[in-house]
């Protein structure tokens, strides 16, 4: 499918933009500029009012003002380095426009005494006065008519000028074509939006402030245009699963049904309702593509151990894959129990079996003897052949690509796939990354997780933590102690963690406070946290690896040091490691003296709620979207419009439309399918558009 031809001049190169060459074509690489098209959504980000004032005491200083003035004199510096001073004046004041490092000739040219001329420029008051230093802006009575009343400000880099910017933005706007309307006659008439190019036109001369807002009509439509080709793309891949067919795992609900029986508790609404939601997935004739999505400690395990089961149930197989070997055989430990119940053989499959002990389990997985295999990136490497494979579990999805999740979906014919994260998600973010998933939500805590006390403490109060935690292990209780990230070095964290354990052993017994941190091999980690989880190691010492999916349910007390160097998600994930056990539990943050005035925020926060998606929200709100995704979920899509915390409500809303259109109207023939395929070409959304073709 060719690009259409009125597109092309929005992707020919910038040099041939007027005034732009080689060095300006560089210069706006900084800024993500590579082609006409990327300028169009390139907006300003401030507006300058250059209106016609009639003194510049009509503005409150500092400010912009444009003023028609008479020279009156030249005031050139007695010694160099001293300011060159034109006094002029205006409809009602004298005043003094100001230059360093001025050239003499020049200025007697452009500002010739008796004259008049208009001058633009940022008016301040010096010893209560007001003065323009290096006006913007001197031109003629000739030349009035070129300074527009509304100047836009745009963003700029290195070795580009505001002048050369918003030119090269003209220009790139004369050349952007009428397209036909993509969007929905009724959304676009209820939202009031203006067509695709006028809001290109009213964005780029805005002429208040107002209109610089992510809610001013223009900008919105536009922010929506690229939400809806993302939403749209993910919808085609979506699709496309779909259509490549699935094939039902009913189940008759016998193996399900002895898990339940067996469990000690009733499962939560929300469990059950998730639950639900695979199950009629699973059966139905198409693929399931599905994201659970958790809170820590919301019961992800119980929901996927049914689907697994279902597949089972099916004839088939069921596998979970985890990004690490802890992980995987903590879900191994905790799936066993159920699957006894159940009467199914699990299997562990991970990087470290090798030889003949490797060979049997292979054979075990190829001949379905092995129900339920659980395992690491190991599951997908070449030689493991499962006898069926009907569900394939990701858990922690972003640490791994989307290439890995579907090589494991491969091992099967039309597997289904199941993607689980404990990282909750704020709702834009869960739709722009998995908006190609169906999404279940498990947001209630399953009966019987006591609350878990959190307090706040200074650093200095260390030796009353120290004595609390020495009554609280001989009464037989264990702790955690998380060491902060103290510099970007694993080897500083190292240092300190190493140290903070020396200082542990020293009060409370050397046998009694062990050590585990990201550089120790694996066999001597998985040692240490075996001892721990076994009850026979009373504190544990860790940097950060302890994050995700740790479970001892004996452990009740989280000491997080620095706390004030965390961010609000991990501090949620790090106290989600306690309260998982009978005993009540304390999280205790301790802090370096004086507080930023966020870092205080994060901390009451964290005090205030147990709840991961409020805190994610706020996390957020704080932070800005770039520092909440971090490098673990970089496969996010970046927007230039469109701003995803604080316009959730149009992605959801292009999610809706994009589904919509999919399957009632998209096809390339029609006129709608012809205008949503130029915005799939204006947006650059060439995989969705490959996807057309060969769909």
């Amino acid at each position: 499918m060719p690009r259409p031809e009125l597109l092309f001049p929005l992707f020919s190169e910038l040099t041939k933009l007027p005034g732009i060459g080689p060095k300006g074509a560089q210069a706006m690489a900084g800024l993500g500029v590579e082609r006409p098209r990327d300028l169009l959504f390139t907006l300003p980000h401030g507006v300058i009012d250059r209106r016609l004032k009639r003194s510049v005491m009509e503005v409150q200083a500092p400010a912009v003002a444009t003023v028609e003035v008479r020279i009156l004199s030249h005031d050139a510096p007695a010694r160099k380095g001293r300011p060159y001073r034109v006094l002029v004046e205006d409809g009602s004041t004298r005043f003094p426009l100001v230059f360093f490092h001025a050239r003499t000739p020049w200025l007697e040219r452009h500002l010739p005494v008796g004259e008049r001329r208009i001058v633009s420029g940022r008016v301040e008051l010096f010893d209560g006065h007001p003065q323009m230093a290096h006006p913007d802006h001197i031109l003629t009575r000739a030349e009035a008519g070129t300074l527009p009343a509304h100047e836009p400000v745009y963003p700029l880099a290195a070795g580009l000028t505001a002048k050369a910017m918003r030119k090269a933005a003209e220009a790139a706007l004369d050349l952007a074509p009428d397209l036909e309307e993509w969007i929905d006659p009724h959304l676009l008439a209820s939202k009031g939006w203006p067509s695709w190019r006028d809001a290109l036109l009213l964005a780029h001369h805005p002429e208040a402030a107002a209109e610089l807002g992510r809610d001013a009509p223009a900008r919105a439509r536009l922010a929506y245009d690229e939400l809806l080709a993302h939403q749209l793309t993910l919808a085609i891949a979506r699709q496309r699963e779909r259509r490549r067919g699935g094939r039902s795992s009913k189940g008759d609900g016998h193996l399900r049904g002895k898990v339940l029986a067996a469990l000690p508790f009733a499962p939560t609404g929300a469990q059950t309702r998730a639950a639900a939601e695979i199950a009629a997935d699973m059966a139905a004739e198409t693929r399931m593509s599905r994201l659970l999505q958790g809170d820590v400690g919301a019961g992800k395990t119980l929901v996927a151990m049914l689907a697994l089961l279902q597949a089972v149930e099916a004839g088939g197989q069921g596998a979970m894959m985890a990004p690490t070997e802890i992980l995987a055989r903590q879900h191994l430990a905790g799936l066993a129990p159920l699957a006894e119940a159940a009467g199914v053989t699990m299997e562990l499959l991970t990087g470290r079996d090798t030889g003949q002990a490797r060979a049997a389990k292979l054979a075990r997985i190829a001949s379905g003897e092995a129900g339920i295999v659980v395992g690491t990136h190991a599951l997908f490497q070449a030689d493991v052949a499962f006898s069926d494979l009907r569900l394939a579990v990701i858990d922690e999805q972003h640490r791994f690509g989307v290439a890995q999740r579907q090589e494991l979906a491969q091992k099967g014919m039309a597997t289904d796939v199941l993607v689980m994260t404990a990282t909750p998600i704020p709702r834009s973010l869960a739709l722009a990354q998995y908006g190609d998933l169906d999404v279940s939500v498990l947001d209630e805590k399953p009966p019987g997780r006591k609350p878990i006390r959190t307090a706040v403490m200074p650093t200095d109060r260390l030796d009353e933590v120290v004595a609390h935690l020495a009554r609280a292990i001989g009464e037989g209780r264990q702790a955690y102690w998380v060491c902060p990230l103290v510099e970007e070095t694993e080897t500083i964290d190292l240092t300190a963690a190493e140290a903070r354990a020396r200082q542990l052993q020293a009060a409370l017994g050397a046998e009694k406070v062990g050590l585990v941190h990201g550089q120790m091999p694996h066999a001597e980690k998985d040692a240490v946290m075996a001892r721990f989880a076994a009850g026979d190691l009373p504190v544990l010492v860790a940097t950060t690896v302890i994050e995700v999916g740790v479970d001892v349910p004996n452990a009740s007390i989280m000491v997080i040091e620095r706390a004030d160097s965390f961010g609000l998600a991990q501090l949620h994930q790090l106290r989600g490691r306690v309260g998982r056990g009978a005993a009540a539990s304390t999280c205790l943050l301790l802090y370096q003296a004086p507080l930023t005035p966020s870092a205080e925020r994060r901390l009451t926060l964290m005090r205030e709620t147990e709840d991961g998606f409020r805190l994610a929200e706020e996390d957020m709100a704080m932070r800005g979207i770039g520092d909440v995704i971090g490098r673990a979920q970089s496969g996010l899509p970046r927007f230039r419009v469109a701003d995803l915390e604080h316009q959730a409500g149009l992605m959801t809303l292009a999610q809706r439309e994009a589904r919509a259109a999919l399957e009632t109207e998209f096809a390339p023939l029609t006129d709608r399918g012809r205008a949503l395929t130029v915005l799939l070409w204006l947006m650059q959304r060439d995989e969705a558009l490959r996807l057309l073709d060969v769909g």
